[in-house]
């Protein structure tokens, strides 16, 4: 148990030590005694403050949620509240201050009330407004607070380990869940199959009277001769695009502020264009590429399919897997134990970070406690893939990896890009969420697009930029660094347009209002 003084309690100590130091200076006992018994009622004060705070936890303080849910959905951007409490079972009242959440980083949590006072045998309200910046699964593992002594002399830290799972989902999920999903009747609605289209169809609609500019050969001469009106053929329109989302959701495509960085923008958009072909009944496919492809989603229409393209956009474009995580098995060891010490405080005070055989069995075991239980991870080996689960599961946050993967991520694109021309069903309509494609940089990516004219294909390229951030709070050489950088992305992507401009890709900007642009996209 930890305990630090307040600052009340570092002036009288110090006020003391100067007394029994201008004792001795003076000869003076009766001074060197005063200061003395000052310091040492400090030391008495400490000892009963950690007895005090000793039985006030074994008596029962705890914080417990309210509700039976563990696991709650929210969009990226949009406020949840959760509502939690703290019980006092002993018999004296607690008085505490800095409460907080213990919270993955990518989740902001404000608690309130920050500092009050539980009396004995009681129960007080606690309420936190959760808002995800990024999309993932991420975890609130607890409360941390601070016991302060009857004296205002101590306070102790002390943590309540009670997970709860925030899956953050893209911004036009909030949109999309709320608004009506089309359909000719109620049943087709929430099957999410949209009414047919006018065209060109084989299957009649209906007849109706003949209007100008109708064709001459869609006129029904028999029925028109019966009702004595010229009436016109209507039929259904059967052809509808095979629409493709290609994402490039390479690692260092994280970098910047959570739900500042290139591809938390992105995540948003491929979302919103996915609802929106989703609801005009075109087949709508999903490709996720980093060093490896993360998905491959075949196309499909209905509701059920365009939920789970959304989640795959949620699980799989995360830092968990090995190939994706900077946190090798000595560092995921120490962090499975640092999240694993409050949840089992037994174990904790035992198990060194190197027993990792130890940890692995202990942390297999808690997860069934974890408010993401499916989690399937890609590691190395058993061992590290338990560790990888334990914090997955938890919603334990892992940086992503430094080290470059452009060229592996490249290589994979046009492995994709050939596995989609070998497809049964021709894709008419591709969207390419990707860095600029400059020919001196990536040639063997611009030699397979230029192949794409022959294939029949339109494609639309949605360049990422990579977000600097807040410059605000930086000195001169950090701005200088930023801005050497900002003028060598720009140039690379003048060269990227002019690239796509001469194979005839049409180019689409990722700019900062990306999000608001997506979720009018998703109510269209």
């Amino acid at each position: 148990m930890q305990i630090h003084p307040t600052r009340e309690s570092s002036d009288l100590a110090w006020s003391g030590m100067a007394v029994v130091l201008g004792g001795l200076l003076l000869q003076s006992g009766p001074v060197v005694a005063w200061g003395g018994a000052l310091v040492l009622g400090l030391a008495v004060a400490r000892a009963l403050t950690r007895l005090g705070v000793s039985r006030v936890r074994a008596a029962g303080l705890e914080m417990l949620w309210r509700g039976e849910a563990r696991k709650l959905t929210v969009a990226r951007g949009t406020e949840l509240v959760l509502q939690a409490e703290l019980r006092n079972r002993h018999s004296s009242s607690v008085r505490f201050r800095g409460l907080r959440a213990v919270a993955a980083p990518e989740l902001s949590v404000q608690v309130s009330p920050e500092s009050d006072e539980v009396p004995p045998n009681t129960r007080l309200c606690v309420t936190l407004i959760v808002r995800g910046l990024r999309v993932g699964r991420h975890g609130i593992h607890g409360l941390s607070l601070e016991v302060e002594s009857g004296p205002n002399l101590f306070e102790v830290p002390l943590t309540f380990a009670n997970p709860f799972g925030i899956e953050v989902m893209p911004a036009p999920y909030a949109v999309w869940v709320r608004s009506g999903r089309g359909g000719r009747s109620r049943q087709q609605a929430d099957e999410g199959r949209p009414g047919r289209l006018r065209g060109e169809g084989g299957e009649l609609r209906e007849l109706r009277e003949h209007q100008s500019g109708d064709p001459f050969r869609r006129i029904a001469w028999k029925a028109s001769a019966r009702r004595g009106v010229l009436l016109s053929r209507e039929y259904e329109k059967d052809e509808r695009d095979v629409v493709w989302l290609v994402l490039d959701a390479a690692v260092d495509h994280w970098a910047g502020p959570a739900g500042e960085s290139a591809l938390d923008r992105a995540i948003d958009e491929v979302a919103s264009v996915a609802i929106r072909h989703g609801r005009a009944g075109d087949r709508v496919g999903l490709a996720i590429v980093g060093t490896r492809t993360l998905c491959f989603e075949k196309p499909e229409r209905g509701v059920a399919h365009t939920a789970r393209l959304i989640e795959k956009l949620v699980q799989v474009t995360g830092c968990m897997d090995a190939d994706r995580s900077g946190l090798d098995e000595a560092e995921l060891s120490l962090r499975v134990i640092e999240h694993m010490r409050p949840l089992d405080p037994a174990l904790a005070a035992h198990v060194h970070a190197s027993e990792i055989d130890r940890i692995a069995r202990r942390a297999e075991k808690l997860r069934q406690r974890a408010p993401f239980p499916d989690v399937i991870t890609q590691a190395a080996t058993p061992r590290e893939r338990t560790l990888r689960r334990y914090l997955a599961a938890f919603g334990v946050s892992s940086p992503g990896r430094v080290d470059p993967e452009r060229v592996r991520v490249d290589v994979e694109l046009i492995r994709l890009m050939e596995r989609l021309r070998q497809q049964r069903v021709r894709p008419t309509l591709i969207y390419m969420w990707s860095d600029s494609p400059d020919e001196t940089a990536r040639p063997a990516l611009s030699r397979q697009l230029a192949e794409r004219k022959r294939r029949g294909q339109t494609w639309k390229w949605v360049l990422l930029k990579p977000s600097l951030g807040n410059t605000a709070d930086e000195s001169a050489k950090a701005q200088a660094v930023r801005d050497a950088f900002a003028i060598r992305q720009k140039l690379a992507n003048e060269r990227g347009e002019r690239s796509l401009s001469r194979l005839g890709i049409r180019l689409e900007r990722l700019g900062a209002r990306a999000q608001g642009s997506a979720i009018r996209g998703a109510r269209e």
